[in-house]
């Protein structure tokens, strides 16, 4: 059901007076991100649909010219007449209009436009990037559009956002909800920053939740709250619970304090945000900056790789495939599995056929280093020729203010082999003979690494895909040519053949 906007704000601005901007679900792009095997270009055009936009503009014309003549008599149809597209009030597929003077409705009314003014605006910036791909993927599976708003209040639609629960990215997911949900969360890629695969959870979560309810805003506060709280709430309401769950029911849950505070304002946030988002000018958010969708193709990329090879090979920046695959939480792609990187739109089969002549040892390799009294991460970033934010990207917990003597950093450095070591975390021993070695040497330290043999592998494979002189790996582990290696036997790789190589090349 399409519903007009209220009539108290209808009447506050004039029928002919809103210059608000109104966003209909019909031009809303929608980039996609379907997997391939090779190389697949996102798209971001217009809905297809060519109809839909006379259609919704014809119902609001119809509303308004209702409710211009409840109010002024035969002649609102004059008014309306007069008014062009952009002073018809907007249209929502939530219900605001029935809790629009809601007191808590008001009270977010008023926050976001003053105290927090500056953020919203940004906020706001920020929703032009994915509101079409949202859109998008809430009306596939059925639900109502606008529940595109719950990005601003859950996170103003930062994929970096991490809450004081560990809930992350756009759509705060925790770890244990967005696993259940098909994202990936480990210590190489967190899929809850990844907002295209993060806002299809999200909708599956919300649809599901919105069947298990019934209500559009109850199945909000669950997802703010956990579906378990609000079905205790609704159990003490008065009567029991009822077979026919509505938006009502979650003011009924929030006047009886049935829920807590964060809970309790969080679908007046929802409607206070939509009303805002739909008219911005309305409010005094004017000079709005629309950032523009994401355009990117896909590549399949098959083992440990930096994201600045990959930017290197797509001719751009690594902080323009930090912005398209957040994802990847150091910085590179994960090893020992295959995975899907965007680069920018044209980018695709360029990258593809260069990656494709990468030599292994030039993909990406890391160097660990434990900081050493007195140093900064930007003296650190100048040691290794690196930027802070490739640093800060390999080491998601990182807190540039907070370094202490001894902190374990992972350093991505492109174009050399890659210590195994990197891949696990240092023990404590390797950890004091690291912080040993950073003091002799200026900081830099790389702990050795090791490989356990699988079946089949032979030495010289091992020595080549860690770089090293066959001779000096068989010498390190006290070997000879003629040596007998059993699967799952440890080899040690010799730090200092690896170190000599990296200067070589």
């Amino acid at each position: 059901m399409i519903l007009r906007a209220p009539v108290l704000l209808l009447v506050g601005a004039g029928l002919a007076a809103c210059a608000g901007h109104t966003v209909p679900v019909s031009q809303a792009p929608a980039p996609s991100a379907a997997p391939s095997a090779v190389v697949t270009p996102s798209t971001d055009s217009v809905s297809t649909r060519p109809d839909s936009a006379a259609v919704a503009a014809t119902v609001r014309t119809e509303d308004v010219e209702k409710e211009a003549v409840r109010l002024f008599g035969p002649e609102g149809r004059d008014i309306v007449a007069g008014a062009d597209d952009n002073d018809l009030p907007p249209t929502f597929d939530i219900n605001v209009t029935s809790y629009a003077t809601n007191r808590r409705v008001l009270a977010y009314l008023e926050f976001f436009q003053v105290d927090a003014r500056d953020r919203f605006a940004i906020w706001l910036s920020r929703l032009s990037r994915y509101e079409g791909m949202i859109r998008e993927r809430l009306r596939a599976k059925g639900l109502p559009e606008d529940l595109v708003y719950l990005t601003l209040i859950e996170s103003g639609l930062s994929n970096s956002a991490v809450s004081r629960a560990r809930a992350v990215g756009m759509w705060q997911f925790v770890s244990g909800t967005g696993r259940l949900y098909g994202l990936t969360v480990d210590p190489w890629v967190d899929e809850r920053r990844d907002p295209y695969k993060a806002t299809d959870a999200a909708v599956n979560y919300l649809s599901d939740l919105v069947q298990k309810l019934g209500s559009v805003y109850l199945a909000a506060a669950a997802y703010n709250a956990g579906e378990g709280k609000i079905t205790r709430g609704v159990r003490h309401l008065p009567g029991g619970p009822s077979d026919s769950l509505t938006d009502e029911t979650f003011f009924q849950l929030a006047d009886r304090r049935y829920l807590r505070r964060e809970t309790r304002d969080y679908v007046p946030k929802l409607i206070a945000a939509a009303l805002i988002a739909k008219q911005p000018a309305r409010y005094g958010f004017t000079d709005i900056p629309r950032t523009p969708p994401l355009q990117f193709d896909e590549i399949r990329v098959p083992e440990a790789t930096g994201l600045d090879v990959l930017a290197r090979l797509a001719d751009t920046t690594t902080e323009a495939l930090l912005e398209l695959n957040p994802q990847f939480v150091r910085g590179v792609t994960p090893p020992g599995r295959e995975v899907t990187v965007r680069v920018p739109r044209g980018a695709g089969t360029r990258t593809a056929e260069r990656f494709d002549t990468l030599p292994a040892t030039s993909r990406i390799t890391f160097v660990d280093h434990y900081v050493t009294r007195g140093q900064t991460l930007s003296d650190i970033a100048k040691q290794y020729r690196v930027s802070v934010t490739t640093i800060q990207g390999a080491n998601p917990t990182l807190r540039a203010r907070t370094l202490h003597v001894g902190q374990r950093l992972v350093i991505p450095m492109s174009g050399r082999v890659v210590p195994g070591a990197a891949w696990n975390s240092a023990t404590a021993d390797d950890g004091a003979r690291a912080r040993t070695s950073a003091r002799s040497n200026g900081g830099a330290s790389s702990v050795a690494a090791s490989h356990r043999v699988r079946r089949g592998e032979t030495a010289s494979q091992i020595a080549r895909r860690y770089g090293v002189d066959l001779d000096a790996l068989l010498d390190y582990n006290g070997l000879s040519r003629d040596s007998v290696i059993k699967a799952g036997r440890l080899l040690r790789i010799p730090p200092s053949t690896r170190a000599s190589k990296n200067q070589s090349e």
